[in-house]
């Protein structure tokens, strides 16, 4: 819903934009900056180059829609969304109070990263702790990349925007030479400036693009590799009970003395019992 809100909105100023230049009051010797900056072409002769704005408002729109994208993403990767403490607190409760059936549910219905992965090895505990193990690592891997994944985006808008840019630029400066050709050599030099006005508006836009895009997209990519490294470490930490050597979380041992770890076919038998 806020993304459609953030593309009505940018369309909406984009065409009040467009419709500025035409009651405007500009000449050829005065240029506001809207005109500079966003109407490649207004004041020569022939008028605003429309191929040339069409450039730069794309440009403006894959910009508006980068600013967006980095803001959810930069959302989407705290460390209160990927590893909520609240779920591991309430799982390593459950597992210590023996609680597998309840431990269970909860993982399978947290969405966090950390619920994920740590219900992927639950759910395999009565295969043996190596499974659970290669079960953790497998997931991990999975989610991992589904988080990655829509970050690339940002890469891609970094790389094209520049080129969009250079487009804008070749046509602009092939616009500045014909009118320099057509007129013999002696062109209008407000017609000649506006193709280089073109050629230097788009390169201007594909640039401011391009940088902010391929910056958050190395933070936000070290950011997730960095949060779901930290929570694949939380999620072995949480099993550890469960291995034939771990001590870690046995409170029932630590009490009785009986070395009475719980087992992973302890769970299998506690989840019918509770069916």
């Amino acid at each position: 819903m806020g993304r459609r809100l953030l593309f009505i909105g940018f369309i909406a100023f984009a065409v009040l934009g467009m419709v500025e230049p035409t009651f405007a009051q500009t000449t050829k010797t005065e240029m506001n900056i809207f005109s500079m900056f966003f109407t490649p072409g207004a004041g020569s002769k022939e008028g605003i180059d429309i191929l040339g704005l069409c450039i730069v408002w794309f440009l403006l729109l894959m910009s508006a829609v980068n600013m967006g994208l980095i803001i959810k993403y930069l959302l989407d990767s705290r460390r209160t969304v990927l590893i909520p403490e609240d779920t591991a607190f309430q799982i390593e409760s459950m597992l210590a109070e023996k609680r597998y059936r309840e431990a269970i549910d909860y993982a399978n219905s947290d969405p966090s990263y950390l619920g994920k992965i740590t219900s992927a090895a639950l759910n395999e505990a009565s295969n043996g702790f190596s499974s659970m193990e290669r079960a953790l690592e497998e997931r991990a891997d999975a989610e991992a990349t589904r988080l990655l994944r829509p970050c690339e985006f940002l890469n891609v808008a970094g790389n094209i925007a520049p080129m969009l840019g250079l487009f804008g630029t070749v046509y602009g400066m092939i616009r500045a030479f014909q009118a320099l050709v057509s007129s013999g050599g002696r062109a209008d030099p407000v017609t000649l400036a506006a193709g280089i006005s073109t050629a230097l508006v788009t390169t201007f836009w594909g640039l401011i693009v391009a940088m902010p895009a391929l910056t958050a997209y190395a933070l936000v990519r070290n950011k997730i590799d960095a949060m779901t490294a930290e929570g694949l470490i939380r999620a072995e930490e949480l099993i550890v009970p469960f291995k034939p050597s771990g001590k870690k979380g046995d409170h029932a041992a630590s009490s009785s003395g009986s070395g009475s770890r719980p087992r992973p076919t302890s769970i299998r038998r506690s989840a019918d019992a509770a069916t």
